[in-house]
């Protein structure tokens, strides 16, 4: 998928999000989604997409896999800059922090990762980077 669809997609969706209070837009591939804002890297400009998420015990993960593309995706270089972000789930909105998963973390997560949606699998398969995961924690 070239780049500007996946950019006009993820705008979309994350309208479409915000219009419905996540009505439409809070599941896709049978998981729940939440629209992750970052402060850009460069831009300094807040910047959200919807991302796939699953819990843990104390906070959300996101998966950084952006179809397999060689490159890690914006909304990631941006929280390795700047780990402050807002999250939006179709129940709550809040402040997190973003950080990478340890490799020990992922090397646990990754067949969850799997398991909730097998084209994580397929991207990493075509991609020589290593897929981060990230979890997001509740800042109190």
């Amino acid at each position: 998928m070239r780049d500007s669809l996946v950019k006009g997609l993820s705008s979309f969706h994350s309208a479409m999000f915000r219009a419905t209070g996540g009505r439409i837009g809070d599941r896709l591939v049978g998981n729940d989604m939440l629209l992750l804002t970052t402060i850009g890297s460069v831009t300094g400009k807040s910047h959200t997409v919807p991302l796939l998420y699953l819990h843990d015990d104390e906070a959300l993960v996101v998966v950084a896999s952006y179809g397999g593309r060689p490159d890690h995706p914006q909304w990631y270089t941006n929280v390795l800059s700047n780990p402050g972000v807002k999250v939006r789930t179709r129940d709550d909105t809040f402040e997190a922090m973003a950080r990478r998963a340890t490799p020990a973390e992922r090397t646990n997560w990754w067949d969850r990762v799997i398991s909730a949606y097998p084209g994580y699998g397929e991207y990493q398969a075509k991609t020589e980077r290593e897929i981060p995961l990230v979890f997001l924690t509740t800042v109190t």
